[in-house]
């Protein structure tokens, strides 16, 4: 996750590639200052009130009718932030719900996360991070229509009631669309006093997104979906390998393809080079590109292979790494090697795609003075400065347009700006020649597939030594993985010490445990990104099946182990009451399985929330061929307040079938001589209906402190619930992912 002091370091430090001052005046926006950045802000830092993300007209709109539309500060999906965030504005602007529309923001100095400073859609930090500002941001924008009907009737503030887009008092009312037009010439209120929980009519109840029959008739519009005058569609060959260059082109047949406009090398992220396609349509452009003919200069780059990659990294595992710089990582685990009993093991988790339904696509609209983007951004504030210097403009001259998206999972967050700068190249090259027009660049999913950025191979060793009761002496564990922060503009924010903060989140916690960690940072010839959850992807598992182990060969209930583990530690509380609303709901401990069915328990913390899993599967088919049948979920759920228990339980679903997907055959990306072996989902295996449990529940556990996120949190435990399930089932414990029975 992100830290704000460490971004502050960053900017001091120059990590982004740009001053601190052009980071403020560009990305942030020059009215915000520095005040808007943790630890920056000087003795004249604006008042409450008078910051860009306080400013109630930058985010509502009210029309005559009533109309109220709330813009979201971040990007939006597929976790109904826009919905949630809208609704906590409403809230405490006491608006008419049926009325309430959504948009986005941009790039401007009022959508920056108000924590950290920076455009940002990640980290499940959206309603997290936000929910305090939304609040007074209704607060301020019913304020200041009480003011102006006030005014407009001659009679005190005071007097006057504001509820359901309606202003009544001594004898008149009004709906809200009267008054928003003089109301947002007024003053912004300094302070506001916000609702008391107890009141609440929106927040913590059960909605439907605002957006969910546009998604279900098949209307609302993603990044793919834009369409300007005039716009042709390209798509680029990419080379084989990773950075390789264009040796030798001949377009001659692809000039040929009915609807091909030009054929033009262009730039790809990480210095290699590419060769667009440039077409009346998709189907044109693809066709022009299948007729290409490009000799590829590989020399110099390093070609990945994943079976050299296992056993470099199972290697490298077995070395002592750079010791993990938190605290509690650097316990003296010498006593495992004396234990009585002990556990060794290797484990192995695959590079992944992140396979978000809709492809990646970016529209690019330039013109000498001014460049328009269209595009699902998650980071459209660094993202503007590095498209300004692709097309040779000014960051005030590059305008971001927020697009809804059809599924992220990490993959629309490149610190580098990966693929919009490529459509922004490809927009440079047609003007170059002669050939301005706006052009959409849009990816296959083989090209995902094949040339994307991936979550790390990753390898975890682990050395554990606890007695006869399951009391752990020692804990030694290695981590080998590519960082993600190092080297990326984004290095300064949780790179320290020569360890990759991503790499290691998710170890040890809740459990009261010696733990010595250490890890190894290979480079290696792939691109790699965060994946939903992050390092908790494979931290997760690693953890809660040792210690699902650990009480099985100690001959301990798994759930009463798990409690006994978090003793002492005060910060578990949320981890129990999430454990119990997972165990309450299931039945656990209190009613008997089918013949062939067991139980499986996880549960893990991720980005401030705490999921727990109990599930129940079986076995089917023989030998090798050997599949597990997920037969119930039961999720227990601690976010503290939940703004919308709807959205959380289809996150915690979907979250789910996601992580189901990574224990299936052959879901993975797996490199040979440096090119990717998969194409498609046809041989990267992904759930379909048959697969998902017949039973799915969801528990929330009550609480009135500040949210916490919940856009990935769902996604860790479960693969670890299974594989506890499946080993007892079958005896043998799952070190690798996906699983396998060979």
């Amino acid at each position: 996750m992100l830290n704000p002091r460490r971004i502050d370091q960053a900017l001091t430090a120059g990590s982004l590639g740009v001053s601190r001052r052009s980071f403020v005046t560009t990305t942030v926006g020059g009215a915000v200052g520095l005040a808007l950045l943790p630890g920056m802000a000087s003795a004249q830092a604006p008042k409450p009130g008078s910051k860009p993300t306080e400013q109630p007209l930058a985010f509502v709109t009210i029309a005559k009718d009533g109309t109220t539309t709330i813009l979201c500060n971040r990007m939006d999906m597929g976790q109904g932030v826009e919905t949630g965030l809208a609704m906590i504005c409403a809230e405490e602007l006491e608006a008419d719900w049926s009325k309430v529309r959504t948009g986005f923001g941009d790039q401007k100095a009022a959508y920056v996360d108000p924590l950290f400073g920076i455009h940002l859609t990640g980290g499940s930090n959206s309603v997290k991070n936000s929910y305090q500002q939304y609040r007074e941001l209704g607060a301020r924008t019913k304020a200041m229509l009480l003011a102006s009907a006030a005014e407009s009737w001659g009679v005190p503030a005071a007097s006057l009631k504001a509820e359901n887009g309606v202003i009544s008092g001594g004898g008149k009312s009004a709906g809200y669309g009267e008054f928003f037009d003089a109301a947002m010439k007024g003053t912004v209120p300094e302070a506001v006093t916000l609702k008391d929980p107890k009141t609440f009519k929106l927040i913590g109840k059960p909605t439907g997104l605002v957006v969910s029959q546009a998604k279900s008739t098949g209307t609302q519009a993603y990044g793919m979906d834009v369409q300007l005058p005039g716009m042709a569609v390209a798509v680029i060959q990419r080379p084989p390998v990773f950075n390789g260059k264009v040796a030798k082109l001949d377009s001659t047949e692809a000039l040929k393809v009915k609807g091909v406009k030009a054929v033009l090398p262009v730039a790809l992220d990480r210095g290699g080079q590419g060769v667009a396609v440039v077409a009346s349509g998709y189907w044109a452009a693809k066709k022009g590109r299948d007729a290409l003919k490009v000799d590829w200069d590989l020399g110099g780059v390093a070609k990945p292979d994943t079976a050299a990659l296992t056993k470099q990294y199972l290697a490298l595992a077995k070395t002592p790494g750079t010791p993990a710089p938190k605290p509690e990582f650097q316990a003296d685990a010498s006593a495992w090697a004396k234990a009585p009993r002990k556990i060794t093991a290797d484990f192995v988790f695959p590079y992944l795609n992140h396979a978000q339904m809709e492809p990646l696509a970016c529209t690019v609209d330039l013109k000498a003075d001014r460049c328009d983007f269209y595009y699902a951004a998650q980071m459209p504030g660094i993202d503007a400065m590095n498209l300004a210097k692709t097309v040779g403009l000014k960051p005030e001259q590059v305008q971001v347009n927020v697009q809804m998206a059809g599924g992220g999972f990490g993959r629309r967050a490149t610190p580098a700006t990966e693929w919009p700068r490529e459509a922004a190249a490809v927009a440079v090259a047609l003007a170059q020649a002669g050939k301005p027009m706006p052009v959409k660049v849009i990816w296959s999913r083989e090209d995902d597939v094949k040339a994307g950025y991936y979550r790390p191979m990753t390898v975890h060793r682990a050395e554990i030594g606890f007695d006869a009761a399951g009391k752990i002496s020692g804990w030694q564990h290695r981590i080998v993985s590519q960082s993600i922060l190092k080297g990326s503009p984004l290095e300064g924010f949780g790179y320290q010490k020569g360890v990759d903060g991503t790499t290691t989140e998710g170890m040890r916690d809740p459990y009261e445990i010696p733990m010595n960690l250490s890890v190894h940072h290979p480079d290696v010839n792939v691109p790699v990104l965060w994946w939903r959850s992050v390092g908790s992807t494979h931290t997760a598992y690693v953890m809660e099946t040792l210690v699902d182990e650990i009480a099985f060969a100690t001959k301990q209930d798994p759930v009463a182990y798990r409690l006994k583990l978090m003793e002492g530690n005060a910060k578990a509380d949320r981890h129990r009451a999430a454990l119990q609303a997972a165990v309450d709901k299931s039945g656990y401990g209190k009613r008997k399985l089918k013949p062939g069915q067991a139980w499986g328990v996880a549960v893990h913390e991720s980005f401030e929330s705490v999921v727990a899993y109990v599930v129940v599967a079986s076995m089917k088919g023989k030998g090798k061929d050997r599949q597990p049948v997920l037969q119930e979920v039961h999720a227990g759920v601690h976010c503290n307040l939940c703004v919308n228990p709807k959205a959380v339980e289809t996150q915690v679903q979907g979250a789910a079938i996601i992580a189901l997907a990574t224990t299936m055959p052959t879901h993975r990306v797996t490199f040979k001589d440096g090119v990717v072996e998969q194409n498609n989902f046809y041989d990267m295996a992904m759930p379909r209906m048959p697969d998902a449990p017949k039973v799915m529940t969801v528990s929330i556990v009550p609480s009135n402190d500040p949210p916490k996120g919940m856009g990935e949190p769902g996604l860790p435990p479960l693969a670890p619930a299974l594989a506890n399930a499946v080993a007892r089932l079958t005896g043998k414990r799952q070190r690798e992912l996906p699983f396998s029975f060979a």
